[in-house]
């Protein structure tokens, strides 16, 4: 990148950004993101009638299309280069267009603050790289999220490099199992790694002379005498394979052997998940709108990970002795819970044997914050006496610590760290969204937002958590360091500056291997193909055919004038982000689509006075604003009322019926489940640009995933896929 910088010092190349910064600075502005800078570049090259290789391939071309930020000074041009993903430089132009620098981070933070009027010369400064030198480290940046992989590739490596020190520390781990005071796997007759290593010979001659079928109980006594405590396996076939793999590790380590192994070893049984402010209820009450698919997935986890850890105890032998898993949900109890059971301290969750939803009150002397349920912004006064609370109900529900605590969100990851801390446990977070990257310049005006955000809390709480985790999941690869043209959610937090109250030179190691790329699945009992006639119940159909087409409510607007056109559908919540208002407005800008479609909403809320804030109020009322500027009734259908999972499976498959199409328009996505449920039903969808979207749809030339700016380009891209269902019946 130095090179290619210095090239614009020269000749044609310095005229040429001199003129493009002229053309910016004549704006007004001093503050230009990527696609600004590549609208006036693209300007630029127009007006000059610079050949096409000029934009992409000159020099200049080239720093353009990795530039992300310039800031104007009076005495400078600031670059903020991104030449390739989770790596940022940068640079400084002087103003007499002669050279350029290589800047610090803390002078462009500087900068930043500046850019606000809110410049202070002596701020505290947040630098966690030190903390990330001596760890293991992902060299390749393809490489991020796959933590885990990368991990048994670096401990298998060890082993070969010095296998009599990992060895022993291969034993240690193995030794300190137990569970309730029963000594899994290992005996103190093994004092050593050197002597696990001859015992499991002796292990395997033994069991290799059993019937493969031969339950555990039948040799214990006799593996016991060698040093083997149970949890190795319930039958001689299981118990042989798994020393097997301890035996080929131990000479031979290989990295899918030691994950092979890893996973074998029983060393969780008790789990915590902590989703604190989402109004945690199930079926009718899952959630509040700014929480809905969080809670969801929390309690399919919860289900997930008690059926698997099941599945592991018993495969291991210990349901003989009595083991079973223990899941429990944490949140906060309710009491004005609105006819639903936010208000019972100890709820089962279905359809599991022992997995439940713990609710601890907020310890909060006002009435106001004690009893009703508030905001995920304003929750962050509480968690930490939440935390203390959570931590004797926990042990006294566990009988003991848990094995794992894993975090949900920004409130749940606090928490987590908190509980993590003090009972010295293991702590997973998962963030679900980062509010940090889904408000433009949240960080930089932060003091303007904070009454209403709260968001020094906020920022201030992912950077603990986050670093303290001993690993995070993510549902995509974009989520930790983004695309060649878009800034990651985590990468956000690299490197920020909050004015006036603390710089972050360096925030996150994105090369640790602590990121875990797990994408989240639907429940396919619910979300299946439509074409699966045999599993869908004909009365829910008709039902929900009513609701969408033709049923008459209060909490629906809009007759469709002709309901047999293709439906365009839309399901998730009101709120800025998630975009309806720009839908709504690029279906009523075409008249194209308007003449072949009908529009059909399903959110949770209507009517203006349904809001429970600020955003959600101005989105329905510009909602109701937009269908009535363009004439939309008789065009679309918008249903406002909450409704059950079930019932929304059948949704995308009646929508699917009627040869519609899914559009998800959102501003920003971090992964997008109802993409997921979409497409499984049979919908073709068309999906945000910007986010996880783009790992889940094979794009294929760019036709499915949409622009939610480009309201006319968006229209186009669904009008030639209607034009080639039409010339093709199957498509």
């Amino acid at each position: 990148m130095y090179e290619l910088v210095q090239t614009l010092s020269n000749g044609d190349e310095k005229t040429a950004l001199h003129q493009l910064i002229y053309a910016l600075s004549a704006s007004g502005k001093h503050y230009f993101l990527r696609n600004e800078i590549l609208q006036a570049f693209a300007d630029y090259c127009h007006q000059s009638q610079k050949p096409a290789y000029f934009y992409y391939s000159s020099s200049i071309g080239k720093i353009i299309q990795y530039t992300h930020e310039i800031i104007l000074e009076e005495e400078s041009t600031w670059f903020v280069i991104r030449p390739r993903i989770a790596n940022q430089e940068v640079w400084r132009l002087t103003a007499d267009f002669s050279r350029f620098e290589q800047m610090t981070p803390q002078a462009l933070l500087d900068v930043r603050d500046r850019l606000v009027n809110r410049y202070q010369p002596h701020i505290l400064e947040i630098d966690l790289h030190p903390f990330y030198e001596s760890s293991p480290r992902i060299d390749d940046a393809r490489n991020i999220g796959q933590g885990l992989a990368f991990l048994n590739r670096y401990l298998c490596n060890q082993l070969l490099t010095d296998p009599g020190y990992w060895v022993e520390m291969l034993f240690q781990a193995l030794h300190g199992l137990q569970y309730n005071g029963i000594r899994l796997l290992l005996s103190d007759r093994i004092p050593s790694g050197i002597q696990l290593a001859k015992q499991i010979k002796q292990a395997l001659k033994l069991l290799s002379e059993r019937s493969p079928h031969e339950p555990y109980e039948k040799f214990s006594f006799d593996l016991q005498k060698l040093g083997f405590e149970p949890g190795w396996g319930n039958t001689a076939a299981r118990v042989l394979e798994t020393l097997e793999l301890l035996d080929r590790l131990i000479y031979s380590p290989e990295p899918g052997i030691l994950e092979t192994f890893v996973a074998r070893v029983p060393a969780v049984f008790r789990v915590v998940l902590i989703s604190i402010h989402g109004w945690v209820g199930q079926e009718d009450v899952l959630g509040r709108d700014e929480t809905l698919g969080q809670v969801i997935y929390v309690l399919e986890q919860a289900r997930s990970l008690e059926n698997e850890l099941r599945e592991q105890i018993k495969l291991a032998g210990l349901d003989q002795l009595g083991i079973k898993p223990h899941v429990i949900i944490l949140t906060r109890l309710i009491p004005n819970c609105e006819g639903t059971f936010c208000n019972l301290p100890l709820e089962k969750v279905q359809d599991t044997e022992n997995a439940w939803i713990l609710r601890i009150p907020f310890g909060e002397f006002n009435p106001e914050i004690t009893n009703n349920w508030i905001s995920k912004f304003e929750i962050w006064p509480y968690l930490e006496q939440f935390a203390v609370d959570a931590e004797r109900e926990l042990l006294a529900h566990f009988k003991g610590k848990p094995n794992l605590v894993i975090g949900n969100y920004s409130d749940g990851n606090l928490v987590a760290f908190l509980l993590s801390r003090r009972m010295k446990v293991t702590q997973c977070n998962i963030a679900h969204s980062l509010e940090k990257p889904k408000y433009l310049f949240s960080n930089l005006y932060w003091q303007d937002l904070e009454d209403k955000y709260h968001f020094s809390a906020q920022f201030t709480a992912d950077l603990i958590s986050m670093n303290a985790a001993d690993f995070i999941i993510t549902s995509s690869y974009q989520e930790i360091v983004g695309t060649p043209d878009t800034i990651g959610q985590y990468e956000s937090y690299k490197c920020f500056t909050m004015p006036q109250l603390y710089h972050v030179v360096d925030g996150i190691d994105l090369f640790s291997p602590k990121f875990n790329l797990v994408p989240p699945g639907v429940n396919e009992n619910i979300f299946f193909p439509y074409s699966q006639q045999e599993n869908r119940d004909s009365n829910l159909c008709r039902q929900i055919h009513d609701l969408l087409f033709s049923r008459e409510d209060p909490q629906i607007l809009g007759h469709l004038d002709h309901p047999h056109k293709r439906p365009i559908f839309a399901l998730d919540t009101i709120t800025s982000i998630k975009n309806f208002t720009g839908l709504a407005e690029c279906f009523g800008r075409s008249q194209a689509l308007q003449e072949r479609c009908n529009l059909i909403l399903l959110t949770t809320k209507l009517h203006l006075h349904e809001a429970t804030n600020p955003e959600e109020a101005e989105e329905i009322q510009k909602l109701h604003e937009i269908i009535e500027q363009y004439h939309l009734d008789g065009k679309i259908r918008w249903v406002g009322m909450r409704i059950s999972s079930s019932y929304i499976g059948e949704a995308y498959r009646v929508v699917a019926d009627s040869q519609g199409i899914y559009v998800h328009f959102a501003r920003f996505e971090s992964f997008g489940r109802s993409i997921l449920e979409a497409m499984i039903s049979g919908l073709p969808t068309f999906a945000t640009q910007f986010g996880g979207s783009l790992e889940i749809i094979q794009n294929q030339e760019n036709r499915f995933n949409v622009n939610p700016t480009d309201l006319e380009g968006t229209a186009t891209k669904i009008l030639d896929f209607l034009d080639k269902c039409d010339t093709h019946t199957q498509y």
